[in-house]
């Protein structure tokens, strides 16, 4: 039983209440980036966003343990930080992709692609504590997918606009 505690009770090389608050503000920045989505009645919403935010942060916390721990710190014993980056990378490249959509000769789901890719990248600027690149990455998700989403023109060839307009809340969450 004293092993078992042992096991579960190691301390970390960063503190508890820094992990915590990079969670917390992973979850805050994806859930913005989410919530903007959610507004617009775009797939890929606030739980998305949250989710996948918080899974990169998730990441980059454990790469920096993983530095540290005492079990990696032997000569025979290789850690590359950078493949948690390629790994998130990739994940979300994965899990964007499948959200693409090809019809009727129209692509469709590319921002919400974009956003996911990004907002996986913020996850990880979180977990290895570079708030600042997180925070001024998602003010940059908002202006793009805000404020150039009503500058943006959507003609179609015969001239009309063919966004939709943004629905008002439903209260109801997509994704």
């Amino acid at each position: 039983m004293e092993q078992l505690v042992e096991e579960f009770g190691h301390p970390t090389y960063t503190s508890f209440p820094v992990i915590a608050a990079r969670l917390l503000l992973a979850t805050l920045y994806g859930g913005i980036i989410g919530f903007e989505r959610e507004w617009r009645d775009r797939p890929a919403g606030l739980r998305t966003h949250i989710l996948i935010c918080v899974a990169a942060a998730t990441f980059g916390i454990l790469t920096i343990e993983i530095i540290h721990a005492p079990m990696f710190a032997q000569d025979s014993v290789k850690v590359d930080p950078i493949r948690v980056v390629e790994a998130v990378t990739a994940g979300v490249a994965f899990l964007a992709a499948g959200s693409i959509l090809f019809s009727r000769g129209e692509v469709h789901g590319l921002t919400t692609g974009a956003g996911m890719w990004l907002a996986g990248a913020i996850g990880v600027a979180c977990g290895l504590g570079l708030w600042q690149v997180a925070g001024f990455a998602t003010l940059i998700v908002l202006i793009v997918a805000g404020l150039l989403y009503r500058l943006q023109p959507k003609a179609d060839p015969n001239g009309k606009d063919d966004r939709k307009a943004a629905p008002a809340p439903t209260g109801r969450s997509r994704k």
